[in-house]
């Protein structure tokens, strides 16, 4: 028998609040059980869901594991926007002129992740 990911967890100071952002960028939501102050919370969301845990040291160096975002019903260029007035930032633009490439954005914590061209810029190409 094999495993399947269950949760892709992440270290963080504050759960519930980035949950609350990760919630927003997946169009999921935060677990019913969860409540802001809780050591942990997990956002609910088509595929894997992801935990967060509160740690007490600070993120100080690039992840090792980051996550990719495909657009399922906007552009790359739109969702980047998207992402950017929730609070991420734009950490890495490597969109190329051809529509190719991707935008390295961080999450409120500064947890690095890839925004790729969208399913039909993909279908597209």
């Amino acid at each position: 028998m094999s495993s399947l990911v269950r949760h892709v967890t992440i270290d963080c100071a504050d759960a519930y609040a980035l949950a609350g952002f990760w919630a927003e960028v997946l169009n999921g939501k935060v677990s019913d059980d969860d409540r802001p102050g809780d050591p942990e919370a997990l956002v609910e969301s088509e595929g894997a869901g992801l935990l967060f845990i509160r740690v007490p040291e600070p993120k100080t160096v690039k992840n090792r594991v980051h996550l990719d975002i495909q657009p399922q019903d906007r552009t790359r260029d739109e969702e980047v926007e998207r992402l950017l007035a929730l609070g991420a930032t734009l950490v890495g633009d490597h969109r190329k002129p051809d529509g190719t490439g991707w935008a390295t954005l961080a999450d409120p914590e500064g947890n690095e992740f890839c925004v790729e061209r969208g399913r039909a810029e993909r279908a597209a190409s």
